[in-house]
């Protein structure tokens, strides 16, 4: 059983000889004394005497390498390189303790052997060839970061992708349990489907991590959701853990990011992963309302922490009394290098914020100045800010539920029971905890039909997990066909509430359903609900047709009907953060405009002597703040006289010689990147559709829009382009035109 060694062979580093059968080339000539397993160093080759005579026949030592006389040095070290992975593989077959591992060490063995006797290279024969699926995990995890974390300033979302590298090098070096084990774990699983990955990725993957000679390959790049969605769970729980044990010997710098985002990084992952309609896995994956493809940035490269093992760039060494197999040494790697025999990395240069064009709207603040106003809000050594309270009298309702889920402290996961896949034994227990939450805070309800429309495939639920346990959810059904939601239960255990959980439940709801094209909430409230929904953005004034929903929805007695409209444009789990810091911007802004004014008028003491009006300008320092009369103009009010007056001054501008670069909509292929740095595009021809449609209902509607035009195109064009040109000129007859019909003063 495996190879035989021969003392005719210690010859160059210990390079053993074989024939087709492992033995000896002239016949079962054999050293009493083996040599040793050589080490794995650069030491100085054996020093044999290639005249000495054979003790089994009479052959003399040279005679057994003459076959290498003229085989060049570097093709000599590549051979000597495949003899020391097949003395490694050797002695793994016979440590390995699990079948299927060993299975596959004994056909690299051969297979390497086989090379060593034909002086081939070697090719692992499968029916397939990496990479296995598309997209792979790499690129997934950057659609992910592209899909979640797009909208984010340029900051932090660098704190995104420092986060995404830290996972992709971890799953690189994630030691896979075996089949057996994975059997015992989870029998329900598709066993044969994970062994197949298993082998894939010991012969491609681990192995060659101590076999030079075998080509290697990144785990990240060749495999995809599969192999993924099957590890993940384990993975995620196991990092978890590591991370809090160690938390005590993480770097200063980096223990936010590990302990804080990092956990609400892989639970929004882990929704990515197992849910079946999330477009990152899509090889048209597409973001943004302008349907152009997001560039992708790979962000794989070395880990931003270096000092524990949990984010080391070496391997993660494994237990062998964990799993039952015994790893092969292993060399450590850096993430950075190129692997021998395998693909390379390519990074692609990442896009820099700063070099795109930053997208404007005529009467915004400029930049310059938020930034600077945002830098006395954030900064703790500025006189303005931020805030000493993190949940002071002014904070969000639901800010404290948010920054519990960054810290891990609660999770949130759609969840819902199936006919068509094996009970998951965790998913089943927060089911009946959500049927006891709904139960106990709706006693009105029957608990049966509670626990079925709980238990219904037909319905899922928002659950909120908190110590592993469910205090809260949403449970719904989706109509996709009507466009509609319908939600049936809301509730959060009642020693969790006034936490702002419900609010963060509802904004979870809504941004989950704009990821599914579902636009529109529709639940009957009872008496005491009524005033939640009223804050969640709910209202009795249904924007569903009433043929849509009616036959489809449950109607209870005594209850109200409310629906909610959502805006795809907003991330609502942060639209309290960002509300709250616009308040905070426009009052520093005022702040400052105040410090500017040095003059302090007396008030005004006109109203004590029996004025009831004055005029705004007639107040003492209003003009010196800035504020400027508004110009009046004849608003006509007869629909039919405006409607002819916005007609005859569209068709005057139409027929300007100066008006051809705005007739019509600007097409991508003419202006690559105009819809991304223009957000609010106009046109002549929609202006046109606008009026026949009756669309200006006054004469400031057909101004802006017309206005938008001219800003528009200065906006996205230099100042010496001929279609700048065009703007200004057509903008002046444009206001000739308005002023000649009296819509404002001349």
């Amino acid at each position: 059983s495996g190879p035989k060694t021969a003392t005719c062979s210690v010859w160059r580093s210990h390079i053993y000889y074989y024939n087709a059968e492992g033995a000896c080339k002239c016949n079962g000539w054999k050293s009493q004394n083996p040599p040793p397993t050589p080490p794995r160093t650069d030491q100085q080759p054996n020093t044999v005497n290639l005249l000495e005579p054979c003790r089994s026949c009479s052959h003399t030592l040279g005679d057994h390498v003459t076959h290498l006389e003229n085989v060049s040095e570097e093709e000599m070290n590549r051979l000597l390189g495949i003899v020391l992975d097949v003395e490694y593989l050797y002695t793994c077959v016979h440590k390995e303790e699990d079948a299927d591992t060993k299975q596959v060490y004994f056909s690299l063995f051969k297979l390497l052997r086989k090379c060593i006797l034909q002086m081939g290279k070697p090719v692992v024969e499968a029916q397939e060839s990496p990479p296995f699926e598309k997209p792979s995990i790499e690129q997934g995890v950057n659609n992910f970061v592209q899909y979640k974390f797009s909208h984010l300033p340029s900051k932090e979302r660098q704190t995104i992708v420092e986060l995404a590298k830290m996972f992709l090098n971890q799953i690189n070096y994630w030691q896979l349990e075996t089949p057996s084990q994975r059997r015992q774990r989870a029998p329900a699983d598709d066993a044969a489907g994970y062994k197949v990955n298993y082998t894939r990725w010991l012969c491609y993957c681990n192995v060659p991590q101590f076999c030079d000679s075998l080509p290697r390959y990144e785990m990240t790049q060749i495999f995809g959701r599969t192999l993924l969605g099957s590890v993940f769970t384990v993975m995620r729980k196991q990092l978890l853990e590591q991370a809090r044990q160690e938390k005590d010997t993480l770097p200063p710098e980096k223990r936010t990011l590990i302990l804080t985002h990092f956990p609400k990084f892989l639970s929004m992952l882990e929704e990515e992963v197992y849910s079946h309609s999330s477009p990152i896995w899509s090889e048209d994956f597409l973001v943004g309302s302008t349907g152009e493809q997001i560039p992708i940035h790979t962000v794989i490269s070395a880990p931003p922490v270096a000092r524990p093992l949990y984010y080391s760039t070496s391997p993660v060494s494994v237990d062998p009394s964990s799993c039952g197999t015994v790893s092969p040494a292993r060399k450590t790697a850096s993430a950075l290098e190129p692997s021998p025999g395998g693909q390379k990395r390519k990074p692609s240069d990442p896009i820099h914020h700063d070099e795109t064009k930053k997208l404007r709207i005529v009467g915004d603040i400029p930049m310059e100045l938020i930034n600077e106003v945002m830098a006395t809000i954030t900064d703790p050594t500025s006189m303005l800010g931020p805030e000493t309270s993190l949940l002071s009298a002014h904070s969000a309702r639901d800010e404290a539920a948010r920054l519990e889920e960054r810290r891990g402290v609660i999770e949130f996961h759609v969840i819902g029971n199936s006919l068509n896949q094996k009970p998951n034994k965790r998913i089943l227990m927060w089911l009946v905890g959500l049927q006891n939450v709904f139960s106990h805070q709706l006693p009105r309800m029957p608990k049966e039909y509670i626990t079925r429309l709980v238990f219904d495939p037909k319905h899922k639920t928002l659950s909120l997990i908190k110590d592993g346990r469910v205090i809260g959810g949403i449970c719904f059904r989706m109509f996709p066909s009507q466009g509609f939601t319908e939600i049936v239960f809301c509730a959060v255990t009642s020693n969790e509430q006034v936490k702002g959980y419900g609010t963060h439940l509802m904004n979870h709801l809504k941004e989950y359903h704009i990821k599914h094209d579902i636009l529109n909430f529709l639940t009957y409230a009872d008496e005491y609900a009524i005033g939640y929904f009223k804050k969640q953005g709910f209202s009795k004034d249904i924007k569903v047709p009433k043929a849509k929903y009616l036959g489809y929805i449950k109607d209870y007695e005594g209850a109200t009907l409310m629906g909610c409209e959502l805006n795809p444009s907003i991330p609502y789990t942060e639209f309290s953060v960002i509300i709250k810091k616009q308040k905070e911007i426009i009052k520093k802004l005022i702040e400052r405009k105040q410090a500017q004014i040095r003059k302090v008028y007396p008030g005004l003491s006109c109203f004590k002597e029996g004025v009831r009006q004055i005029p705004i300008e007639s107040i003492p320092g209003i003009r010196e703040t800035g504020w400027k009369p508004v110009g009046k103009g004849k608003e006509l009010k007869d629909p039919d006289q405006l409607y002819s007056t916005l007609k005859t001054i569209l068709q005057h501008v139409k027929s300007h010689q100066n008006a051809w670069p705005f007739m019509e909509p600007v097409k991508k292929t003419e202006a690559p990147g105009y819809y991304q740095v223009i957000r609010f595009p106009m046109d002549l021809k929609t202006m046109s559709e606008r009026l026949k449609s009756r669309y200006y209902t006054t004469r400031k509607l057909f101004m802006a829009d017309m206005q938008r035009i001219f800003t528009n195109c200065r906006e996205y064009n230099p100042p010496e382009s001929q279609y700048y040109k065009c703007a200004n000129l057509l903008e002046k007859v444009f206001y000739t035109k308005i002023k000649e019909a009296g819509l404002i003063e001349k």
